[in-house]
């Protein structure tokens, strides 16, 4: 059984999983910016970790965990942009 994903499995993950993310900063006690902002750390974590224990290459053809974080990782910068106090 192979465990590489096709780019556009990885695409439909990253969209599911920005709506999920949007949803929970909205019901957020410290507002939708401070808590996207943390929601977008943690998911980058875990895509690292996550890109670690399947020992994906850092470099590849197709999308990985590795793009995923950098994204949110892009996503939590500008986010901090949004609401200087999160940093």
């Amino acid at each position: 059984m192979t465990t590489d994903l096709s780019s556009a499995q990885v695409i439909a993950r990253f969209t599911l999983r920005m709506i999920i993310l949007c949803v929970f900063a909205s019901l957020g006690s410290v507002g939708f910016a401070r808590s996207f902002a943390a929601l977008l750390w943690m998911s980058a974590i875990v895509c690292m970790l996550t890109a670690l224990l399947r020992r994906e290459p850092l470099r590849s053809a197709t999308l990985s965990y590795w793009d995923e974080a950098a994204i949110y990782g892009a996503l939590f910068c500008l986010a901090c942009l949004a609401a200087p106090q999160v940093s």
